[in-house]
């Protein structure tokens, strides 16, 4: 009977103790609360190394610039089609779905050349699935060559990153950190206010005397 008669008194005297808390605690305990998840995050989530390589688009003496160009847009999209995953993943030793998820194509609006970029939680991984792809797509290529009049030639290896690319613990802190004091700023300006009770004045009542002398001076 006690505890239960107890209980809501402790709610409420919690619920004043957090309104009479000042506002700029929020913010702080917020924003240390972002920082050592964020924190926590960096330091247990695994690294992610990226490597990239390259490859250009040259035309025969058949074709031009301009119509290299347009072949490595095309060979951009194929790069991370399945014809071409299923031979790098010999010279990779992955599996095909592996390479599917970790590694992605671009090209450039003004240069005939495609990148090739893997990532994965190991350096020298990474730098092998770029290799794999990019020298599968040079292959595939060079079976078209004499219909597209375009070769698919080798730029640039990848190399073995020696820094992950992922962001490191000082990094998810801050933004944690970052992330809490807003997430505290918005609930400062949505706590319930405490009740603003302002006693009102009463009316100042003139006394016998002063509103006789007033009464007979008019």
């Amino acid at each position: 009977m006690t505890d239960n008669s107890a209980r809501p008194h402790r709610r409420s005297s919690a619920l004043h103790r957090a309104r009479t808390l000042p506002p700029w605690s929020l913010l702080a305990v917020g924003a240390l609360a972002g920082g050592l998840l964020g924190g926590a995050y960096g330091a247990l989530k695994p690294p992610v190394y990226t490597a990239t390589a390259y490859v250009v688009a040259v035309p025969t003496e058949k074709s031009d610039p301009a119509s290299a160009l347009g072949f490595a847009q095309a060979y951009g999209r194929v790069a991370t089609q399945l014809a071409v995953l299923g031979d790098a993943q010999v010279w990779a030793g992955v599996p095909v779905k592996t390479l599917q998820g970790s590694v992605h194509a671009a090209t450039s609006p003004d240069a005939p050349m495609v990148s090739v970029t893997a990532t994965s939680s190991r350096a020298d991984l990474a730098a092998d699935m770029a290799n794999a792809v990019s020298r599968a797509l040079t292959r595939h290529a060079a079976g078209a060559k004499a219909t597209t009049n375009v070769e698919l030639e080798s730029f640039a290896r990848a190399v073995e990153p020696a820094e992950p690319s992922s962001a490191s613990p000082a990094v998810t802190a801050l933004v944690g950190a970052s992330t809490g004091g807003l997430l505290g700023g918005l609930l400062l300006l949505v706590r319930p206010k405490g009740d603003r009770r302002e006693t009102a004045r009463p009316a100042a009542v003139p006394s016998p005397a002063l509103a006789a002398d007033s009464h007979g001076t008019l």
